[in-house]
């Protein structure tokens, strides 16, 4: 089984670019006017759907959802988004469970962690995951 998830936004182009340009997805470098675009990481797929009445307002749990990727450096991962400009919901910060992790927003309002593969040595993952 894999996962992959669609996020709906008035504005597809800008969807792609923030997962293209700042998450480093693959996906067409000119979506156009595009309805429906997908862009893919490794084995992670996100479906980017033109929708005129979506609800853009950021949605941090409990409300909505936290979508997770799982990275093996996550510290180059903070690395791009900061440097794409692209503003933090949550700073990078290892959690007391051992995990090390931060937060954005993509356009569309959807909660995005971005966190390490395994907690640190001698460190539980099992909290928050």
């Amino acid at each position: 089984m894999r996962v992959s998830y669609e996020v709906f936004h008035k504005d597809v182009a800008e969807l792609v670019r923030f997962y293209v340009a700042v998450l480093g997805f693959e996906g067409p470098e000119n979506p156009g006017a595009s309805d429906y675009v997908v862009v893919t990481r490794g084995e992670v797929r996100v479906g980017c759907c033109r929708h005129g009445d979506a609800d853009d307002t950021p949605r941090k749990p409990p409300a909505g959802s936290e979508i997770v990727l799982r990275v093996d450096d996550v510290e180059a991962e903070h690395a791009r988004v900061v440097a794409a400009g692209w503003p933090l919901a949550d700073p990078l910060m290892t959690r007391p469970w051992g995990m090390t992790d931060f937060r954005v927003f993509d356009p569309s309002g959807q909660y995005l962690r971005i966190t390490n593969t395994r907690a640190a040595a001698g460190e539980s993952s099992g909290a928050g995951e």
